[in-house]
């Protein structure tokens, strides 16, 4: 393993790129690689089968473009296959959670919401942070289906996105909510509408950049921090239709990149149990 070696970061879509973005803030000189599985979007509708299938065969392939690190940038992702993957890769991973720590420590009203998919809520990593940290807050869990959607085919602002967010915070808002999570990394994109609906008196929680520190975190303690002075690249990956990939990634990466297709029927044996070593 290198210092040189780049970090692996997926997502069952784009939204992970929300997590890539605080990742380059962070560490400016490391080489990223992501991998969007747009192609299947969202997994918060999919099957736990399906969801470790694809996280195992997307990890197998960022081993295989020698990542020294991967974080699993996606909240579904990870209260479904986290402990799958940890079992089988040696390789280290960076999991999101909902940041309900920090909002329940920050709430002033004693109520806070939580803005996920169905399979992020239903998850027993989410059931572990409402009993760990919902004794003293009152923890209101709101799925949000239809808004990855909006977000995989760019429209961040038009009606019916806005109309959505609306349905979703306002009941949150008439229960006394005074912090949102944003319990799926899609929803930062939509975090300056979530914030215009919500009003400016709501807090908005997003983990993206807790999740970059934690990653510095990790790679110093094992020695694998990239050299001060270099200049990092990026390299993109999709299983969405080329044209499709290449213009939301731009769109939300702010900057005309390559996107190269990952199959969207990669080949998957779910029945392999195995440890790789973290060079692959």
């Amino acid at each position: 393993m290198k210092v040189t070696n780049p970090i692996g970061v997926f997502d069952s879509g784009v939204g992970g790129l929300s997590v890539l973005r605080e990742i380059r803030r962070e560490l400016p000189g490391e080489d990223l690689l992501y991998v969007a599985d747009s192609g299947h979007a969202p997994y918060g509708d999919k099957s736990t089968e399906l969801i470790e299938a694809r996280s195992i065969a997307i990890v197998e392939f960022l081993i295989s473009q020698h990542a020294k690190a991967i974080v699993v940038a996606c909240n579904t992702a990870t209260g479904v296959a986290i402990e799958t993957l940890r079992t089988r890769f040696t390789i280290p991973f960076i999991a999101m959670e909902p940041a309900v720590k920090p909002a329940a420590a920050n709430t002033r009203s004693g109520v806070i919401g939580v803005l996920a998919t169905s399979r992020t809520i239903a998850s027993n990593n989410f059931a572990k942070l409402h009993e760990r940290f919902g004794a003293d807050v009152k923890i209101l869990m709101q799925a949000c289906p239809g808004l990855v959607e909006q977000v995989e085919i760019g429209d961040l602002s038009d009606d019916k996105t806005r109309a959505l967010i609306a349905l979703y915070v306002e009941p949150l808002l008439e229960q006394g909510v005074d912090t949102l999570v944003l319990g799926c990394t899609h929803y930062p994109f939509l975090a300056p509408l979530i914030q215009e609906i919500a009003g400016s008196s709501v807090a908005i929680i997003d983990p993206s950049a807790a999740i970059a520190r934690e990653l510095r975190r990790r790679l110093t303690s094992a020695e694998l921090l990239s050299i001060k002075g270099r200049t990092g690249t990026e390299r993109f990956w999709s299983s969405a239709t080329p044209d499709m990939a290449q213009t939301i990634i731009s769109q939300l990466w702010q900057v005309n990149v390559a996107v190269s297709s990952w199959p969207s029927e990669a080949p998957i044996d779910a029945g392999r149990i195995f440890k790789q070593d973290a060079c692959g």
